[in-house]
């Protein structure tokens, strides 16, 4: 190829990157600045099926059980460090977590590393998300996983299948929505606000 003709494969290249960015930084927008206007329906949980009891340690080595939230809608986010996807939607779990903690509604990240705390706490500590134009950090309580709690508590849809996997959880303990991949951000609130 010529030198030319490299030149403009790297030009397109770098238009593309720049185009998936955009896109990227327009969808987390998105979900701080959407405005829904239809009414919230709040939603029946009779007959779902109740979700197993999780314990795990939190990153002071402290037992933390599923249990612990009931009363509570609670998003189970199954995540890791090296995750890109896991990591586009950290900003949308902490904007949710902020805004919605005060009417019960709480945020359990549970990484699946395999290097455990000794990767997950430096990450915790270091790492800052955008979320409407402020750097936080994660502000929801992150537990260490392992595959074996993971298979135990997502049994009844397959176990992970891949990063990120979470499962919203109703007040009255039952498993209401399951989600493979990054949440859908809109629709993870509304899911929310039908059930507080």
């Amino acid at each position: 190829m010529k030198k030319g003709s490299w030149l403009l494969v790297a030009v397109a290249l770098v238009a593309a990157l720049a185009v998936v960015v955009q896109r990227t930084q327009r969808s987390a927008a998105g979900a701080s600045h959407a405005q829904n206007t239809a009414p919230v329906t709040k939603l029946s949980t009779a007959g779902m099926q109740s979700a197993p009891d999780l314990v795990l340690k939190d990153l002071n080595d402290k037992q933390v059980s599923l249990k612990d939230y009931a009363g509570k809608v609670v998003l189970v986010n199954f995540w890791a460090t090296w995750c890109d996807p896991c990591r586009a939607e950290i900003p949308w779990l902490i904007e949710l977590r902020n805004k919605y903690n005060g009417q019960g509604f709480e945020v359990l990240g549970v990484s699946m590393d395999d290097e455990g705390k000794k990767v997950v706490q430096p990450f915790v500590e270091k790492e800052k998300f955008d979320v409407n134009g402020q750097k936080l950090g994660m502000s929801y309580p992150i537990l260490i996983g392992d595959s074996d709690a993971a298979d135990k508590f997502l049994g009844g849809i397959g176990g992970i299948v891949g990063l990120p996997t979470s499962v919203l959880i109703s007040r009255d303990g039952k498993r209401v929505k399951n989600t493979i991949g990054p949440v859908d951000p809109e629709k993870l609130e509304r899911d929310i606000q039908s059930l507080l």
